[in-house]
């Protein structure tokens, strides 16, 4: 678009303040900003500004598979996903676009160093994970690696530096995850620099929108790629593609299913996979009612203890039918620099809102959602923060207790 369609663009959605400073830059900067506007998309924008916010319907517990359930019918599970894994059906997605700000560093979360003795990244140690499947496979899987802007570079170098971990590089691809516009508590897009608008990256849930529209967007059809194991970066004992999973999500012929662990008390902090108005969902544990969060049922278990942990399988051709539905937009409130009056500010508190998609408003988007339990010593071990729980000292320790050296 050149300047007088993004102006008209801009005057129907109240933001023409973004050509502010549009005669102050050069060419190329013009150009810049021109595409950045023409990018951004109004329609997420004013639905999450108009929002009043999640409204929770009905919820009721959801049927899972248990540890017991699972050892019983583990050697056919098993098979089942080594014959997936085997034809190429199955590939991985590292939701790895966050910094490790959280844990004093400015480096990509997936570089921090979690050894004691030895250098350990995250990064590293999740592969090692991987290795432990892809041994007894007649060829790896492929891992798409979602970045973002902020940490693309440091991600890719380091993977390089590393030697891919001892991963075929040839199998691992690294995409960017779509960014959204930061705006004003009142919805107005702040400029991050006078020739740019302000951005960061739109949310977890961004992540298949954002795999199909990059440059290895093809590949998934290409190589006739039929799930895709999700799974984040701030679990250092995440089992991926692990083929138990694979193979009693293919028995029970859904679309998706989800690791889940039992929560340790009723008000931890993690998401509960349950049923809402009978559709399945994930409900976030500072959106659950403190009485149902509480309630137990006749064995003193929780009715709502199906604690997720962010590793997902989703069926590719369910994906490609709701890509182009609209997800839901979470509102973050964050400080965000911008131009005022043409000076860059640095606010100390809060000043606006990001946009965030959340991957657990896909679970919503699917027919059905098989939660399969996992022993929580073996696979959940998150690092989100320095000290205290969920740290770099109680992930240390669980990884001992399952024999990595640190």
């Amino acid at each position: 678009m050149d300047y007088t369609q993004t102006l008209k663009l801009l005057e129907k959605h109240g933001q023409t303040h973004l050509l502010d400073y549009f005669y102050e830059l050069d060419e190329d900067e013009r150009a810049c900003l021109l595409n950045q506007i023409e990018n951004i998309d109004f329609a997420m924008l004013d639905t999450a500004c108009h929002s009043s916010g999640r409204e929770i319907g009905n919820l009721s517990p959801v049927k899972t598979l248990s540890v017991p359930e699972v050892e019983k019918a583990r050697g056919g599970f098993k098979a089942a996903g080594y014959q997936a894994l085997n034809q190429g059906k199955v590939a991985a997605v590292l939701l790895a676009g966050g910094q490790g700000t959280r844990l004093g560093s400015d480096n990509p979360k997936g570089m921090y160093n979690i050894g004691v003795t030895r250098e350990l990244s995250i990064f590293a140690q999740q592969f090692e994970n991987i290795k432990e499947v892809t041994n007894c496979l007649k060829q790896p899987f492929d891992v798409f690696v979602m970045t973002s802007d902020i940490n693309d570079a440091a991600t890719r170098r380091f993977f390089k530096e590393k030697n891919y971990f001892g991963y075929p590089e040839d199998k691992i691809h690294f995409f960017i995850q779509d960014m959204a516009p930061t705006c004003s508590f009142v919805g107005k897009i702040y400029l991050e620099e006078k020739g740019k608008v302000s951005l960061s990256p739109n949310g977890n849930g961004g992540w298949y929108s954002s795999l199909i529209g990059s440059d290895i967007g093809h590949y998934i059809a290409d190589n006739g790629i039929e799930w895709l194991n999700v799974y984040s970066v701030d679990n250092v004992l995440q089992r991926i593609c692990d083929p138990v999973f694979i193979g009693a999500t293919l028995k029970f012929c859904v679309d998706c299913s989800a690791k889940v662990v039992k929560k340790a008390n009723p008000y931890e902090r993690v998401g509960v996979l349950c049923l809402e108005d009978g559709k399945p969902a994930i409900v976030e544990y500072y959106e659950m009612p403190e009485d149902l969060a509480a309630e137990t049922d006749e064995n003193g278990e929780l009715r709502f203890g199906c604690g997720v942990t962010l590793n997902y399988l989703f069926k590719v051709e369910k994906l490609n039918s709701i890509l182009k539905k609209r997800m839901p937009v979470h509102l973050s409130k964050k400080v965000i620099p911008h131009i005022d009056g043409g000076v860059k500010v640095k606010p100390e508190q809060p000043n606006g809102y990001k946009f965030e998609l959340l991957v657990l408003d896909m679970i919503k988007m699917m027919d059905n959602c098989l939660a399969v339990e996992v022993v929580r010593e073996r696979e959940f071990a998150p690092v989100k923060n320095k000290t205290g729980a969920d740290s770099v000292d109680t992930a240390r320790e669980l990884l001992i207790k399952n024999g990595v050296k640190l």
